[in-house]
């Protein structure tokens, strides 16, 4: 299957071929769901930290005396129940449960979202960006042109240095590596652009994983 390719005034110059086995699969929802999970899961930042009693610093003598005195048993200042003690079921750090996933479905899973991107009409292809775009005014132009707002453009290593700096302030846009294409970000944003390189890199890394398509 082939799709077409433009350059960065719009125009349709060639095209290029798609792999069936890549882009042209029937979505599998539940597939796409494990990988957003797995992914989201190593997203999540767990820097909270509390103090566990074991940790305060002081003394660990005995308040006060176990009986005789007419209040409750208390054993150091320690104890949960005192200010400045030890906080008990508090957050623990970096410590938490990770989720894991077979490196195999992930793959899948990207694969998948590349097909449900292509069945959706969201899938565009430009050529590679030789020249230097020094213009946010002319990259603008270029997406409003091609109904590419909201786009994730993953590109290849040279396009990038040749975009970077007119698309970085453009909202609701993405630039990214090839090797660095992940469902999460194709799921965040309408498009998914490729230059011709980037897809030719990304069909040649994700073929090796075709026999996982049934």
């Amino acid at each position: 299957m082939k799709i077409e390719v433009i350059n960065i005034e719009g125009k349709k110059t060639d095209s290029v071929e798609l792999s069936d086995k890549l882009f042209m699969l029937k979505p599998n929802k539940n597939v796409i769901q494990e990988v957003v999970s797995w992914q989201a899961n190593h997203l999540k930042p767990r820097k909270a930290k509390t103090k566990q009693r074991n940790e305060i610093t002081g003394s660990t003598a005995k308040i006060y005396a176990q009986k005789g005195t007419g209040g409750a048993r208390h054993s150091s200042r320690k104890a949960p129940i005192f200010v400045g003690g030890g906080v008990a079921h508090g957050p623990k750090g970096a410590v938490y449960k990770t989720k894991k996933l077979n490196k195999k479905v992930v793959k899948l899973g990207l694969i998948h979202l590349l097909s449900h991107k292509k069945n959706a009409n969201s899938l565009f292809v430009v050529e590679d960006f030789k020249n230097e775009i020094k213009k946010t005014k002319v990259f603008n132009n270029f997406l409003q042109k091609n109904k590419l707002k909201d786009s994730l453009i993953i590109s290849d290593k040279n396009s990038t240095s040749k975009i970077i700096k007119s698309a970085r302030n453009i909202p609701n846009l993405k630039i990214v590596e090839q090797s660095g294409a992940n469902i999460y970000d194709l799921l965040k944003f309408k498009n998914v652009v490729f230059t011709t390189t980037s897809l030719k890199l990304l069909q040649d890394r994700l073929s090796k994983w075709k026999n996982l398509i049934h």
